[in-house]
């Protein structure tokens, strides 16, 4: 058993301002961006924010091979946080300073520069994720890291998620994306230097080499059933909570038509995890990490639903519903984090070689893909019931529009939800850790 002093949770943890600030706003902020300021049409916008994140899904598995090699074997990762994260903050800033005219120059130059920040992001998120398996060997502790780690993400998306919107609408137009960009871009930088700092000296509990080549490594990953089972239970998930993410500014606009209330269902949406994810983690250590996780989905789940009310046009029941997917959403990023590092430290232990790097990398390419696939599939949504896109003028949204952004937002990620559960139920990894631990 490996357990790890405060400062090292506290280090590690800081990483989360980074990875949730970069997670959340792309698929809050871009889409409205595109589609009502530089009058892109939605589906199109909607493949713009898929695109670099499903260049993350190949990219992703090689980020993680090429940190599995790395030639400091006693602070393996570190490096790569380092130079990734700073590069991230600088492309984040510059993608919302280009031209805003015409459409096409405008959406080419958001597409390369998201392209960018998806590339060195791989480099941060990659490394990152890989060191949770790497500074501890006990199953209990891995989840007591994670759960500081998902309260700090939590936090980082919650202050992200709610500042960026309300820095939109208070500055308004082309400058109002602009510090909104570089505020964001801080706090990037302060989630870089902080996991940087506080991860220091940390002794490895690895010591398993990189070897093979990059796709023989790549198809044994694959070929880990219990791997492809969690993979395909949190892509499901995240395709769920992306489409949500880029339609709650849709649904404030065009469905409450009171844009500030975004801010509001957000902070409903976020705000239970930074409380309720020590009772998540209490649970996992009371039964288990994949029972755990199944309760929570069940709980997002009843929130999806309850977000159908939103079509009244009354702000009460989209905040009660934000509210309850919050509450299962906070689970639903503890339970499989926690789970990644147990699955990458078994698969170490048994082969005697060290591919964390690569599972990460297949992990969070995997999970970037479902979180692009989110706005994609809600743009897709929104161009059948007849969203008509705009350059800022508030066009108004017919009643089938409407309905289109309310289901976008809810049925279909409920569903999308509740059909995770069938994989989740034949992960198998976790009772034999529980066993042995």
């Amino acid at each position: 058993m490996t357990a790890l002093p405060r400062r090292t949770r506290a280090g590690y943890a800081l990483g989360g301002i980074a990875s949730g600030t970069y997670g959340t706003v792309p698929g809050l902020i871009l889409m409205p961006f595109l589609t009502d300021l530089l009058g892109v049409q939605a589906a199109i916008a909607g493949m713009i924010v898929f695109a670099p994140k499903a260049w993350d899904f190949f990219l992703n598995p090689l980020a993680g091979r090429i940190s599995d090699r790395s030639r400091h074997p006693r602070d393996r990762r570190r490096p790569f946080i380092l130079r990734a994260g700073i590069l991230l903050a600088i492309a984040f800033l510059v993608m919302f300073f280009g031209p805003a005219a015409p459409p096409v120059a405008a959406a080419l130059w958001v597409l390369l520069l998201f392209l960018t920040t998806a590339t060195v992001y791989a480099f941060f998120q990659v490394p990152y994720l890989a060191m949770s398996a790497e500074i501890t060997d006990d199953y209990d502790e891995r989840t007591r890291l994670i759960t500081w780690r998902v309260i700090v993400f939590t936090l980082a998306i919650l202050v992200s998620g709610a500042t960026a919107p309300l820095l939109v609408e208070t500055f308004g137009g082309a400058t109002g994306y602009r510090v909104m960009a570089g505020a964001m871009a801080v706090l990037i930088l302060i989630g870089t230097v902080g996991v940087w700092w506080g991860t220091r000296g940390v002794p490895l509990t690895r010591s398993e080499t990189a070897g093979g080549r990059l796709f023989e490594q790549l198809g044994v990953v694959l070929r880990n059933r219990d791997a492809r089972m969690l993979i395909l239970t949190f892509v499901l998930q995240a395709v769920a909570i992306g489409m949500v993410l880029g339609g709650v500014v849709y649904v404030a606009r065009h469905v409450t038509h009171d844009p500030g209330i975004a801010t509001l269902a957000f902070v409903c949406f976020v705000a239970p995890a930074v409380v309720l994810t020590p009772a998540w983690s209490a649970l996992a250590r009371r039964v288990g990490k994949r029972r755990g996780f199944a309760v929570a989905t069940v709980v997002e789940t009843i929130g999806f639903i309850g977000l159908l009310g939103a079509r009244s046009g009354e702000s009460v029941p989209l905040l009660v519903a934000a509210g309850i997917v919050g509450v299962g959403y906070a689970g639903g990023q503890l339970f499989p984090l926690a789970m990644l590092p147990d699955l990458a430290a078994d698969d170490a232990k048994r082969s005697g070689t060290n591919r964390i790097g690569m599972i990460s990398g297949v992990w969070s390419g995997f999970e970037l893909l479902g979180y692009a696939l989110g706005p994609a599939l809600l743009g897709l949504v929104l161009s059948v019931g007849g969203y008509v896109a705009s350059t800022g003028d508030g066009v108004a949204q017919s009643g089938t529009a409407q309905w289109a952004i309310v289901l976008g937002v809810s049925v279909i990620p409920a569903v999308l939800c509740a059909i995770s559960l069938i994989p989740l139920s034949r992960y198998r990894l976790d009772d034999a850790m529980r066993s042995a631990a």
